[in-house]
């Protein structure tokens, strides 16, 4: 007796049915935990019309709060894009002993918490940290003060610009830079004449992720700072405390305003990826 194997092939219809269900499911998803929640906050905030919505942006409480976080982004964004610049050089252009050790301290960012990193900082540099004694003694104050912000910002952006730039380094490979020394260029030359614009849309991709994750950081800043309003209070600590506080509007009318920053990184990341033809910043 002859049994006979039978290849089932789903009909059309039944081939189509599966992805339209899960672009279906994944539009619901979205919509619960993202789009309706923004619309949300964009109705609140204008609900009481235009002219309500900006006098929530000229109130000295929220000018303030602008101001330090884009003080903290001045300051915080070069900073790390120097680290990332040199880190990036050394990982890419170097073997060495620990080079994978480095790597993961440069991500540590990415995978402990913010709040476990604010509370690292003032273990540091608290009144009872190791550097506690020492800085009182000079009279420096870092945390409940704009450095230890300075710092806690800093921190949880460190890992975007060098990640960003290695895995450009690594595909340029050492040849450009090893025939511009043999032509008589000195390292300064050779950085800004042939390195940097191979890494230059590397580098920019990493500094829109640096600057929306600084002016975006909410658990570090807040451990660090203490939350002082019309002190040590950025943006996002500012919305937290005017929604604690009642005023909705305020919270809302602020958080606008960082979603809008979002959009426009979002906006500056597809530009960049079209550009480039990358993913994540990594060349395919």
């Amino acid at each position: 007796m002859r049994s006979s194997n039978r290849i089932y092939f789903p009909n059309k219809r039944q081939r189509n049915f599966v992805p339209m269900m899960l672009i279906g499911i994944s539009i619901i998803y979205l919509s619960l935990i993202l789009y309706i929640p923004a619309l949300n906050v964009f109705y609140y905030a204008f609900r009481k019309g235009v002219s309500s919505f900006l006098e929530n942006l000229v109130t000295p409480p929220f000018l303030h709060a602008a101001w330090l976080t884009l003080l903290l982004a001045i300051i915080a964004v070069p900073l790390n894009t120097i680290f990332g610049l040199c880190a990036a050089w050394s990982i890419a252009r170097n073997k060495f002993p620990g080079r994978a050790l480095l790597l993961s301290i440069i991500d540590l960012p990415f995978s402990i918490s913010p709040v476990v990193a604010g509370l690292m900082i003032v273990l540091l540099y608290g009144r009872q940290g190791w550097f506690g004694e020492w800085l009182q003694e000079h009279d420096i104050k870092i945390i409940f003060a704009f450095p230890g912000i300075v710092l806690a910002a800093a921190f949880v952006s460190m890992p975007f610009v060098a990640r960003e730039v290695i895995p450009v380094l690594e595909e340029m490979g050492k040849d450009p830079e090893e025939a511009a020394k043999t032509l008589g260029a000195n390292n300064w030359q050779i950085f800004w004449r042939v390195t940097l614009p191979h890494i230059r849309w590397g580098v920019l991709y990493g500094l829109i992720l640096t600057n929306a994750r600084v002016m975006g950081e909410f658990g570090a800043v807040a451990v660090v700072s203490g939350n002082i309003a019309s002190k040590t209070q950025s943006l996002p600590l500012f919305i937290e405390d005017s929604y604690k506080q009642y005023e909705t509007q305020a919270a809302f009318s602020a958080a606008v305003l960082l979603a809008l920053l979002a959009v426009v990184t979002l906006i500056l990341k597809e530009i960049l990826e079209r550009k480039t033809g990358t993913t994540g910043g990594h060349t395919h």
